[in-house]
């Protein structure tokens, strides 16, 4: 029986090509391919500046930085999301406030970040997560964070291509992180963009990615006259992405719309195929918006059960299908449960759902065989662990 993983990158001709192109081009490092990159991205969002990263982390450490967030600042974000959203915040020795998410849709809770803006001094910046591809309620965020002079940073690392009321992610806070890790909506294997409106930003956020060099070193590389001379104008970083990742991102942009219906088609197939079952489908906020579907996330109705969410991961293994969960909140974690004294009781919505979700496979190079595969190993394990009334 094949199995099928969690998640697979679907790279075309296309991409190959390009690669190969760069790769015999004998330009190797981040060059034009990487700004032509930033430059169609830029566009497909609708922001004025794209910066290319070698990681969605790197942006949002470079992003973080050029807000001015260092010592004795405080950042919001939430319990509910991967280490690097939080990590970036302690690299420039600020601390994190954590806080809730909403019981259906898992993203950051609104009221918990305003009721943390009132305790806290010295909150600088919010950082809300896309989760799962569906968007925040950006709209009330950043009603709040002008009512009290704060900076939002989105991490969207799951959320290409996301809207929200209508307007593109991206385009609304001050500063948006996009991921390409290997399992993200596109991909470049591994790599990161930036984007913002304000020129402020992206011109500290270019020169901290590559040393804090003051001018582009593939200009100086390639320039036909002597100019070998540039200023180092701060300790930066080492954050840029190549031209032979650049090269796969180039063509992957071209699909991420038909890369996100085909998610859709998926998504859709298992609200269907799941109905009558104890379990629960994702909830989707607002039907009119764009939904990236980089997750399809369900909830276990476990008190309808014989068996854990554990041994459900553990029956859907032994059926050759690979799942995963998203994510083991922070607060459950041993530096920022030890470090920031978290308690479990302080996120219950969080902590209950995490007990019971589940991430399914749901990317584009699944077949509709293997869709209806998982559709029928979902329904047979619940159905062979249901509790007798």
């Amino acid at each position: 029986m094949e199995f099928i993983p969690y998640a697979l990158p679907m790279l075309g001709k296309e991409e190959i090509s390009e690669v190969v192109d760069t790769l015999e081009s004998g330009w190797l490092t981040t060059g034009q391919k990487t700004k032509d990159f930033e430059t169609q991205f830029a566009s497909y969002v609708g922001a004025d500046f794209a910066l290319a990263v070698n990681s969605a982390t790197a942006g949002l450490h470079l992003a973080l930085e050029a807000l001015g967030v260092g010592p004795g600042d405080k950042v919001i974000t939430t319990v509910h999301t991967f280490t690097a959203t939080a990590e970036v915040i302690r690299y420039l020795g600020a601390d994190p406030v954590f806080v809730d998410i909403e019981g259906d849709s898992f993203n950051i809770d609104v009221d918990e970040v305003k009721r943390a803006i009132e305790e806290y001094d010295n909150v600088k910046v919010i950082i809300p997560v896309h989760y799962a591809g569906q968007a925040a309620n950006i709209d009330k965020l950043m009603d709040i964070a002008k009512q009290y002079g704060i900076k939002i940073l989105e991490d969207a690392a799951h959320a290409l291509p996301t809207t929200h009321n209508g307007k593109m992610v991206g385009t609304m806070g001050d500063i948006t992180v996009f991921s390409f890790y290997a399992n993200k909506t596109i991909t470049t294997g591994e790599g990161g963009m930036i984007v913002t409106n304000n020129p402020e930003y992206k011109d500290r956020m270019s020169c901290m990615r590559l040393h804090g060099i003051s001018r582009d070193v593939f200009d100086r590389f390639t320039s036909k006259k002597p100019s070998w001379h540039y200023s180092v104008v701060a300790p930066g970083y080492k954050y840029n992405l190549t031209d032979i990742a650049s090269s796969i991102g180039i063509h992957q942009l071209k699909k991420a719309d038909a890369l996100k219906d085909r998610r859709e088609v998926i998504a859709k197939a298992y609200n269907n195929g799941f109905k009558d079952l104890p379990i629960k489908t994702p909830h989707v906020v607002n039907p009119e918006d764009v939904h990236s579907w980089h997750l399809y996330v369900v909830q276990l109705d476990l008190e309808s059960l014989t068996i854990s969410r554990e041994r459900f991961i553990e029956l859907m293994s032994e059926a050759g299908i690979g799942t995963s969960v998203h994510y083991i909140p922070l607060h459950r974690q041993p530096y920022w449960k030890e470090n920031y004294d978290l308690d479990a009781r302080l996120f219950p919505k969080s902590e209950h759902a995490y007990s019971r979700i589940v991430s399914l496979p749901n990317y584009p190079k699944m077949s509709d065989g293997q869709v209806e595969r998982v559709i029928e190993a979902v329904k047979t394990i619940l159905m062979e662990n249901i509790k007798s009334a």
